[in-house]
């Protein structure tokens, strides 16, 4: 693995040396954009708007419009200028709660690796936010913009996950909730008991991209020219205003399916024990 950041965590007098890598991968089917009649990819060009005519990279720069039409360019130099804290520290100012922090400021994790001479304190910190339940709030720049993030413990490793920061998260203004409804204590008995029958151990490795799956199996057919697998879309019904009644059949099938997932194990073991005995005799 590659770090795409190297730095400090920062909190009081304390200075932990680290190395930031991506905790997450994107897999998605990539596709090029072609003319229909032959086949031929589409580029694009970077034209200037004044007269049409290719731009080369050379002579791009970047510029901010700060009235309509006038722009103020900035060169990478002056890029190099902003140089603040957060650059290159992940200063830690606060510590909080893990369970106030809505989920919605989280969106991207990474992995923290302590470098030479930063062991202890990277241990000394995992330890002690691990026994107190407490994440550090900081900021940290990478690739030219700051963010907000959390370090937290995670298995053997801190890790730094960005976060929004307050003026991007956007409230749900003028949407309609469904709060104070009335809900059947049946009802919700009945719900808690199919949730419950729901209810598994946390697998990652179990959820699988089934679209990005039947997708790859769609485009290897049309590659080898033979017949494509055809995939009916699941039937999804009404529901209609009697909630209960929907409750209790689904508990049937989930308990169904349940079973059936277990009958095959039983059957090997009742296989395998009158094997065992037909030896014995």
């Amino acid at each position: 693995m590659r770090s795409i950041w190297k730095g400090s965590i920062n909190f009081g007098l304390v200075f932990i040396p680290v190395a930031v890598y991506s905790a997450t991968k994107e897999e998605k089917t990539s596709f090029k954009q072609l003319r229909k009649s032959d086949q031929s990819p589409i580029r694009y060009k970077k034209v200037a708007e004044a007269d049409e005519k290719e731009v080369p990279a050379a002579e791009i720069v970047k510029g901010f419009e700060h009235e309509k039409g006038k722009y103020v360019v900035l060169e990478e130099a002056d890029f190099e200028k902003v140089k603040i804290e957060s650059t290159n520290s992940i200063a830690i100012t606060d510590f909080v709660d893990q369970s106030e922090i809505n989920p919605k400021y989280f969106y991207k994790p990474y992995f923290l690796e302590p470098q030479k001479g930063g062991e202890r304190g990277y241990a000394l910190l995992h330890k002690a936010m691990s026994e107190t339940g407490k994440v550090g709030i900081a900021k940290v720049a990478i690739r030219s913009r700051e963010y907000l993030a959390a370090v937290k413990p995670d298995g053997l490793f801190l890790m730094l996950e960005l976060m929004h920061f307050a003026h991007e998260v956007i409230e749900p203004e003028g949407l309609k909730s469904a709060d104070g409804l009335d809900i059947a204590p049946k009802e919700l008995e009945m719900a808690k008991q199919l949730i419950g029958a729901l209810s598994s151990e946390w697998t990652p490795a179990k959820y699988e991209d089934e679209y990005e799956g039947a997708l790859k199996k769609m485009i290897e057919a049309k590659i080898e020219q033979r017949p494509e697998e055809e995939f009916e879309a699941p039937v999804r019904h009404s529901m209609g205003t009697d909630i209960l009644a929907v409750l209790q059949q689904s508990l049937a099938t989930v308990s169904t399916a349940t079973a059936r997932k277990k009958a095959p194990a039983k059957s090997t073991r009742a296989a395998t024990t009158a094997l065992v005995k037909q030896k014995r005799r």
